[in-house]
């Protein structure tokens, strides 16, 4: 373990692969471990029961894992999971699960999350999402694959943002971002199709044109949800990407931003 620095703290219990670089004065708690290929830069802080893994880089004054902040959490054993590749920029805190909450935060792959972000006990991120500066998740929001929120957003507990959305910055968000969708404001509404961000992924134009329709009728004609679900069953091709909208709406808990 050559490429740890020497003023750097590690439990003899954490597992860290052997290229693993480790900055000064960084903490290492027992019961983690680290990948492969993995960078962590000074001065930050990997609590236990963390999973880091291979890829990362993790920048400075980072709390990786620490425990959750909620009244209801009592000292059980949670967790944190952290996948492959993602990057955690400066003063970001990740804190892991809590027993009545599943018992761990997933950050998923290729997550990109700017400074000062903050991840909080039992939310779900999936793959390549964005968190820019200041973003903050509350308890148990569930961020779906692709999606990007905006700088100083705040995500209230157990919201779910669906795969593909985008929230403009300063938002306030209290209720379901179904996927594909452009979202911004306090309280946020919804502004159309994200058409950029799905153009970018490579989305054909025939899959942009049928979520077009099916937005319209579930948004912008007036019409009840259950109404606006009915026809677009019945008049919008039935695709992945407009069936996955559907359910999304279908499973919402919370509500659905409008």
């Amino acid at each position: 373990m050559t490429n740890i620095h020497p003023t750097a703290i590690i439990d003899p219990s954490a597992e860290i692969a052997e290229d693993v670089v480790i900055g000064p004065y960084t903490i290492v708690r027992g019961n983690t471990s680290i990948g492969a290929g993995t960078e962590i830069a000074s001065h930050v802080v990997i609590d236990e029961h963390t999973s880091i893994g291979p890829d990362c880089r993790i920048f400075q004054y980072a709390s990786v894992g620490a425990a959750p902040q909620d009244l209801k959490y009592k000292g059980e054993v949670t967790y944190l999971k952290v996948g492959r590749g993602t990057v955690i920029r400066e003063f970001v805190t990740i804190n892991r699960g809590t027993g009545v909450g599943g018992g761990i935060t997933e950050v998923g792959a290729e997550n990109f999350l700017m400074a000062y972000c903050h991840v909080a006990h039992d939310c779900k991120t999936g793959r390549r999402v964005i968190l820019a500066n200041n973003s903050t998740l509350a308890g148990h929001c569930e961020l779906g694959d692709f999606s990007n929120i905006g700088g100083f957003t705040a995500i209230h507990q157990f919201v779910r943002v669906g795969a593909y959305a985008y929230i403009g910055g300063k938002s306030v968000v209290v209720k379901d971002i179904p996927p594909y969708v452009i979202s911004a404001g306090d309280r946020a509404t919804l502004h159309g199709l994200n058409k950029v961000g799905m153009r970018r992924s490579d989305f054909s134009e025939g899959t942009i044109t049928e979520l077009k329709r099916a937005y319209r009728l579930l948004f912008r004609i007036g019409l009840t949800l259950n109404e606006a679900i009915e026809r677009v069953r019945a008049e919008v091709n039935q695709i992945p990407e407009v069936v996955a909208f559907i359910d999304f709406i279908q499973n919402s808990s919370r509500g659905i931003t409008r």
